[in-house]
């Protein structure tokens, strides 16, 4: 049985589907219409993912991740899309701007990024 823990937690814009980041090194993604059924699972981090957040359209997932760096995945799938990595130490947080065309990440190296 996994004892890890849930780290964060957020719904996409329309508040049909939720995601978590995990101590386990993923983040999954459920549908709160069909009574949380999982949807996808994002595996790739070598760390606990600390954040996760939808993109403004609802396409995309984001994480964060204490392995220094900042995912891209496909919300259906599962599958990654991009790594932004660049980082010095863990990242602790991220964000999508409101029109979805730019990422901050925040990292304990005491610097943010802005991906485009």
């Amino acid at each position: 049985m996994c004892q890890c823990q849930v780290l964060d937690i957020c719904f996409d814009w329309a508040g049909h589907r939720l995601a978590t980041s995990s101590s386990d090194c993923s983040a999954r993604v459920y549908d709160v219409r069909t009574n949380c059924q999982e949807i996808a699972i994002m595996k790739g981090h070598r760390e606990e993912v600390s954040k996760v957040c939808f993109s403004p359209a609802g396409g995309c997932l984001l994480t964060a991740s204490a392995d220094r760096s900042a995912r891209v995945w496909n919300a259906a799938t599962g599958n990654c899309i991009q790594v932004l990595s660049g980082h010095q130490g863990e990242i602790f947080s991220c964000a999508y701007s409101y029109a979805g065309d730019a990422i901050i990440s925040g990292s304990k190296d005491n610097t943010c990024r802005i991906w485009r």
